[in-house]
């Protein structure tokens, strides 16, 4: 595959809208916790582990726990389609089924809706099996 062509590819551009994503999980996670420890919480050194008390901080902080458990098998999916290509797009459609549910996820968990949320999360489970399915077959 030429550079210009993987540099072109959709897989790596989801890829870095992926990233994107984590790093608003990461910020809003941030952003709440010190919001509600303080600035000087946030600028030491944390030897005292402190967690946010407050709702949305903490329901914060578990969507980007819980993205974290899956992004590592996305990224490695990805790549992988990336590199092998993905003629029939399945494993494309894959991956953007994955990205989407994850967007929606985190504010119906922030949002704290049940049954739905864990609909979702399977939805983002599906999109990964499908990545993995093109690999495989």
């Amino acid at each position: 595959m030429e550079a210009a062509a993987s540099a072109s590819s959709p897989m790596l551009v989801l890829l870095a809208l992926s990233v994107a994503l984590l790093v608003f999980h990461i910020l809003l996670q941030g952003m709440l916790s010190t919001r509600e420890l303080g600035s000087a919480w946030n600028a030491g050194p944390r030897d005292e582990p402190r967690q946010p008390a407050g709702l949305i901080a903490g329901r914060a902080a578990r969507a980007s726990a819980n993205f974290r458990e899956t992004y590592p098998a996305f990224v490695a999916l990805a790549l992988a389609l990336a590199i092998a290509g993905d003629p029939a797009g399945w494993g494309l459609a894959g991956a953007w089924l994955w990205f989407v549910a994850r967007l929606v996820y985190l504010p119906l968990y922030l949002a704290g809706i049940p049954y739905i949320r864990s609909l979702v999360w399977t939805v983002a489970l599906a999109g990964l099996a499908v990545m993995a399915g093109v690999i495989i077959l």
